[in-house]
């Protein structure tokens, strides 16, 4: 039962992944990696798949470098502060509950990228 659990959710975790190339804000790397994890208790088969496919140079890349450059994290950063400005004060009617959730999340998501993604080593 727990493997068919580790399998629905890496498969949702490779949705939200693909979804992340395509939607400014919303991470690819952190999704696929977990998905990769879930495959790997669960299903060989569908771990060699993600690796295969062209989500696999994400978690190639990340593997390789151990983490994110800081150029990229100040890029992630800068297009989720973006986004999240925008969502805020554009696209969110004012007093909904949205306009505070929405800033308390990418506020969030910037700090993890910040302080929990790991620096990649740099090539000497």
């Amino acid at each position: 039962m727990k493997r068919y659990i580790y399998i629905i959710l890496g498969l949702i975790a490779v949705v939200l992944g693909v979804l992340g190339v395509v939607v400014p804000g919303l991470p690819t790397t952190p999704f696929l990696l977990l998905a990769s994890w879930l495959f790997v208790r669960s299903s060989p088969r569908l771990q060699q798949w993600l690796l295969a496919s062209w989500l696999g140079r994400y978690i190639r890349n990340y593997q390789r470098r151990g983490g994110m450059t800081i150029s990229q994290k100040a890029g992630a950063v800068g297009i989720m502060v973006a986004m999240v400005l925008l969502s805020t004060f554009v696209f969110i009617p004012e007093g909904s509950i949205a306009r505070i959730i929405v800033p308390i999340a990418g506020g969030v998501g910037a700090l993890t990228v910040i302080f929990l993604v790991p620096n990649a080593k740099t090539d000497d």
